[in-house]
């Protein structure tokens, strides 16, 4: 079988499971197969979000954050049910488990996707042999559809799995990246959100075939640095890596601390989130990873606690940064009552080389000047190697800094043991 895979190249399958929350209490109840059944937050209210939803919901017109009231408005005989973390959990590991049998370099990216590198699987078969058994495995032993994407690079396969749902196999080579991919919008595109959208269709960037022959001054100028990056990713050139500890490891970073007595002098209190912002951004530098969201945890003296999260405009993993965000959010939701415990937890990390800064006309002039200094260190570690050269920020001393804050970690190591926070609206 080795024939069958390339000499040069990789072979990556990127495996997504089909509106995973939905079909996993599906595979717990099989009398709820074939009927329309969302999971939200809150059934019990009608103001309650939808995290996920069946297809057959979905046929009704049913969405992945629409509110209850509007979604049984679509569909009244709708069924609802609330998340089952622990059963997810369950589901996701016995998928994980199935994809370590064919391959060690597995990623997973979320509770209900990852990638796998099986360009030294021949053993088991040809590439589209190995990804219908993986895919018949999944369904026989969990009862759980899937979706996989069949390419030589991470977003290739990542592009392939999004194409034919629930239970596809699509392979997606280089040279069909021209017709099978440009004609696309360029919103469809994975890293392209709704901002970076809007961004490109001001230059006239409608498709992802523009994007993939726009000039990279233009690029560069609305984006930044991810411009290029973006422009290679159009073009099929992705080189990143399968790598089995890059999201197991982490998926959220934080700090929280319980006072040494009940507190309601704001003041103190900012001066708190102050400390928590600079342990929690010498956490992000050391793991080079950036938040795009963050949460703040407010636990009052007569231990009601709440949790107030925010989508961020931009990463963040400066401590002054992380503390503006943090303030906003904590100034906003305390009631003015004695406070026992705060923290802070930065959510949604992206790796430092990935991380999409949506750049403003005051901070592009900032970014821009960067730029030579950026390509000296991109071509030294070009040829000397990645860890040649290392910002300030990663140095050992900031591993030294924040020591003596009493803190209560909430460091999640492994996010398959962690409530999700990304939405499943596959």
């Amino acid at each position: 079988m080795k024939h069958m895979y390339p000499k040069n190249g990789r072979v990556i399958l990127h495996v997504d499971m089909n509106s995973f929350y939905a079909s996993v209490e599906m595979a717990y109840d099989p009398s709820l197969k074939g009927m329309p059944l969302a999971i939200a937050g809150n059934p019990e209210e009608r103001r309650g979000i939808i995290v996920t939803c069946s297809y057959e919901a979905r046929s009704f017109g049913v969405k992945t954050t629409m509110t209850l009231w509007e979604a049984k408005k679509l569909c009244p005989q709708l069924i609802v049910k609330k998340p089952n973390f622990d059963r997810y959990r369950a589901a996701s590991i016995g998928m994980f488990e199935i994809l370590n049998e064919y391959s060690s370099l597995v990623e997973p990216v979320s509770i209900d996707e990852g990638f796998i590198d099986i360009t030294e699987s021949f053993e088991h078969g040809a590439p589209l042999e190995i990804a219908e058994t993986i895919q018949k495995q999944i369904f026989e032993r969990l009862d759980l559809p899937c979706s996989i994407g069949v390419a030589p690079n991470k977003f290739l396969a990542k592009m392939a799995s999004n194409m034919k749902k629930p239970m596809g196999i699509t392979v997606l080579r280089k040279r069909d990246v021209p017709k099978i991919l440009w004609p696309l919008e360029v919103e469809e595109m994975h890293g392209v959100g709704k901002k970076t959208g809007e961004k490109l269709r001001r230059l006239e960037i409608k498709t992802i075939g523009d994007l993939a022959k726009a000039s990279e001054i233009q690029l560069k100028s609305t984006l930044g640095i991810n411009g290029h990056r973006l422009k290679e990713r159009a073009n099929g050139i992705d080189n990143r890596h399968v790598d089995p500890d890059a999201a197991a490891e982490f998926k959220s970073i934080g700090n929280s601390t319980t006072l040494p007595r009940d507190n309601s002098n704001q003041q103190e209190l900012l001066r708190v989130i102050e400390n928590l912002a600079g342990t929690v951004s010498v956490r992000l530098k050391r793991k080079k990873v950036l938040a795009t969201s963050l949460s703040v945890m407010i636990r009052y003296k007569d231990r009601k606690t709440i949790t107030r999260s925010k989508k961020l405009s931009n990463p963040i993993q400066k401590s002054d940064e992380i503390f503006e965000a943090a303030k906003q959010l904590f100034l906003k939701h305390w009631n003015g009552d004695s406070i026992r415990l705060l923290g802070i937890t930065g959510t949604d990390l992206v790796e430092q080389n990935e991380a999409v800064k949506q750049l403003d006309l005051f901070s592009f002039e900032k970014e821009a000047k960067k730029e030579p200094l950026f390509q000296v260190l991109n071509n030294l570690r070009k040829k000397y190697g990645s860890q040649i050269i290392e910002r300030a920020s990663g140095m050992p001393e900031l591993k030294k800094q924040q020591e003596n804050i009493g803190t209560e970690t909430s460091f999640n190591k492994d996010f398959l043991r962690d409530l999700p926070d990304k939405k499943d609206n596959k």
